[in-house]
């Protein structure tokens, strides 16, 4: 809350004593705006070079490093080059007959001595969160191809509310 109130001391109320009212989430907010910023302005030509410096700054500095670097690989895998949202599936992982829609963001876990695993990642409904298993390939079903990736997420993120294509028609 320092830096924001000294660059914009009206965004920030203040109680009957004057001190700075606590705004769960801010610093969150920041972050991923700093990070959406950070990728439009080095989509700018001319502003690239200072970004890449900028950037590598932020991936240096300590505290800063790891928030910022989680956050723009996250970003990254969504929206970005990296993108690894692109496959996904159905994993079992808590009993014969449960499912959950996931993502293979891995295709192998042999650095993490799990030869035959693959990496899903499964996002928690309505928030920013979700859960990465290690799983066996045998415990991975593929969704029909005709459900798209952005569709399997909007199903799990709306805690299965939003219709598949499939359930649309």
């Amino acid at each position: 809350p320092n830096l924001i109130n000294n660059l914009a001391p009206e965004l920030l109320e203040k109680d009957a004593a004057g001190n700075l009212t606590r705004l769960p989430g801010l610093g969150f907010l920041v972050v991923v705006s700093l990070v959406l910023l950070v990728g439009w302005l080095s989509s700018l030509f001319v502003v690239g070079r200072l970004v890449a410096v900028f950037d590598t700054v932020l991936e240096r500095t300590p505290g800063i490093k790891f928030i910022y670097s989680s956050v723009k690989d996250f970003l990254e895998a969504f929206a970005g080059n990296k993108k690894k949202f692109d496959h996904p599936v159905l994993v079992n992982v808590d009993g014969p007959d449960v499912w959950r829609i996931g993502f293979i963001t891995q295709h192998s876990s042999k650095d993490l001595g799990l030869e035959q695993h693959l990496t899903v990642y499964v996002p928690h409904s309505y928030a920013i969160s979700g859960i990465t298993y290690l799983v066996p390939k045998e415990k991975i079903k593929e969704l029909p191809p005709h459900i798209h990736p952005a569709e399997a997420m909007k199903y799990v993120v709306s805690g299965g509310v939003s219709a598949t294509h499939e359930q649309a028609s």
